[in-house]
């Protein structure tokens, strides 16, 4: 059974989600805004900290996620060279996700 926690958990990001995706249909740029934001990882950052309180964790946690975030950065560039070129979005978000977990593997042998 899924606690309280859980569910607002879920809530928020979804409604996160659903607000990026209906602000793109207006306003890319301001979508775009909207994704790039690191939400994602305030908003987990905060439920860390109201779980465990833990200052090294969440310390380690924000450098983890400064060195992810570097390798994913290439796909936003990838993706849409691919498209520009004619490739269908399905198999070039497949080829960007590709390369971002190739770089996510490589960054991981590097951090740990």
């Amino acid at each position: 059974m899924l606690s309280l926690i859980q569910i607002v958990k879920a809530v928020t990001s979804g409604l996160i989600i659903l607000i990026a995706t209906e602000v793109s249909n207006r306003s890319t740029i301001l979508a775009a805004l909207i994704i790039a934001l690191p939400l994602v990882s305030i908003i987990s950052l905060t439920w860390v900290w109201i779980e465990t309180k833990d200052a090294s964790k969440i310390s380690a946690l924000s450098s983890q996620i400064f060195w992810f975030v570097l390798p994913s950065l290439p796909m936003f560039l990838i993706i849409p060279a691919l498209i520009n070129k004619g490739l269908h979005f399905s198999l070039a978000l497949f080829v960007g996700s590709s390369v971002t977990v190739i770089l996510f593997y490589i960054t991981h042998q590097i951090i740990k």
